[in-house]
């Protein structure tokens, strides 16, 4: 049975995952910074693992946080993001598209933008 959290906690795994989002770093790229396999990064964020003190210590390195972040938020929370996003501008425009496109169309559209970002186009 899940642990019960308080409003100002967040499930490691969750706090984890918004972290290195929000570094801009992918579970592989986190792995690598932490000197673990990929699939370690992958089953912390999916509660299929516990970390242990040492891997918590590790992970808070590699996000570059103290380790109590990696257990609460002190930050926005997540409904603090969206709201934030749905005034962005650019964002705003996008969401009556998105909501149009299948699984196939969500998926190529997430990849040209990851694509855009790794390996920007040169311009004329």
């Amino acid at each position: 049975m899940p642990v019960q959290h308080s409003n100002h906690q967040l499930p490691v795994a969750t706090a984890i995952r918004m972290l290195r989002t929000r570094a801009g770093l992918s579970q592989r790229q986190l792995a690598q910074r932490m000197h673990v396999p990929r699939t370690y990064v992958s089953k912390i964020e999916n509660e299929k693992a516990c970390p242990t003190l040492s891997s918590l210590e590790r992970l808070a390195d590699a996000l570059n946080v103290r380790v109590p972040d990696l257990l609460t938020t002190n930050g926005p929370t997540l409904e603090d993001d969206i709201r934030e996003l749905q005034h962005d501008e650019f964002i705003s425009e996008l969401i009556p598209f998105l909501r149009k496109l299948n699984p196939m169309q969500w998926t190529s559209v997430l990849n040209q933008v990851r694509e855009m970002t790794v390996m920007p186009r040169r311009t004329a």
